[in-house]
C-alpha cells in the first residue's frame, strides 16, 4: 500500500513518515506540508500541494495537522477516492456531519478519525466505559505538552462520551458551591463528568480517569512518553482502512 502524509514536516508528521518508511508492508510515497515544502523527509521531497497524493498513486493519506487545514484536506481526499487516517483533533459536530457525508458511501473511500492512536489509550477508554456504571462519581484529568492548543483533548472528550453512554444516566451532582478561582472544578462534560486539562512542558500525552464510590476509588491511567507510542496504531489503521467501511471515530473497529 502506498501512503501519503499530510503535515509531514510537523512533529507528529515526521514520526509518521519514519514509521511508514520502516514498515515492510507499506510504501512511503508522498509528503505534503506548505510549511516544509522542498525539504526531504525519508527520501521524499515535501510538496505544498495535495495534488502530489494523486500523482504518487497513494492509497491512503495520514493527516496530522490542525482542524482548519483538515477541513479542506479531508473533503479533497474523499473526492479523489483516497482513504484517510486522521489524528487531527478539534473538529465540531458539524465537521463530523460533513465527513460522514463524504466517507459514508458503501463503495467510496473510508476514513478513521481517532482521538488517540496509542493502543493503551484505546484500552483506557474501553476500561473507563466498563467501570462507569458501577461508580457514583467520576472525573477526568488530561495532561499534555505545552504546545497543544485545544482543551480538553479529543481523548478526554471521547472518554467522557463513552463513559456517559455506558452509564446511561448522570453521576452524583458536584457539591461545589464556591470556586475561589473560577474554573477550578474543570469543565462539565456529559452526565456531570468533570474534565480538567493540564498543559505542561516536558509532557507528551497522559490521562487519568478517577471513579469513586463509598469507601473506594478506581484510577485508570494511560501515559504516552513519546510520539512513537502512536505509531503502531497509525500503521495498523493504514493497513486495515480499506476493509473498515465508512467513517470511524475511534481505533476500536481496527483492533
Amino acid at each position: 500500500m502506498r501512503i501519503g502524509v499530510s503535515g509531514a514536516a510537523g512533529r507528529m508528521g515526521r514520526t509518521v513518515c519514519t514509521a511508514v518508511a520502516a514498515d515492510p508492508d507499506l510504501v512511503f510515497a508522498a509528503a505534503v506540508d506548505p510549511f516544509g515544502a522542498g525539504e526531504t523527509i525519508e527520501g521524499i521531497e515535501v510538496a505544498a500541494s495535495l495534488d502530489v497524493f494523486v500523482e504518487a498513486s497513494c492509497d491512503v493519506v495520514v493527516d496530522f495537522t490542525v482542524a482548519d487545514a483538515a477541513r479542506t484536506t479531508l473533503p479533497w481526499l474523499g473526492t479523489h477516492g483516497l482513504h484517510a487516517v486522521v489524528g487531527t483533533t478539534g473538529f465540531t459536530s458539524d465537521d463530523f456531519d460533513v465527513f460522514e457525508s463524504i466517507f459514508g458511501a458503501d463503495d467510496g473511500p473510508n476514513c478513521v478519525i481517532a482521538p488517540n492512536f496509542a493502543i493503551s489509550a484505546v484500552l483506557m477508554m474501553r476500561f473507563a466505559a466498563m467501570a462507569a456504571p458501577f461508580f457514583d462519581t467520576a472525573e477526568i484529568i488530561e495532561l499534555h505538552h505545552d504546545r497543544k492548543v485545544d482543551a480538553p483533548s479529543g481523548t478526554a472528550v471521547k472518554t467522557a462520551e463513552r463513559m456517559s453512554e455506558a452509564r446511561g444516566g448522570a453521576f452524583d451532582p458536584d457539591p461545589t458551591t464556591d470556586e475561589v478561582y473560577q474554573g477550578a472544578r474543570g469543565g462539565r462534560g456529559p452526565n456531570g463528568i468533570r474534565v480538567h486539562s493540564v498543559r505542561m512542558r516536558g509532557m507528551v500525552a497522559h490521562q487519568e480517569v478517577i471513579l469513586g464510590a463509598q469507601g473506594q476509588t478506581l484510577t485508570i491511567r494511560q501515559d504516552s512518553y513519546d510520539r512513537d507510542s502512536f505509531m503502531p496504531g497509525v500503521v495498523l489503521a493504514c493497513k486495515k482502512i480499506p476493509s473498515v467501511p465508512g467513517l470511524s471515530r475511534s481505533l476500536d473497529p481496527f483492533l
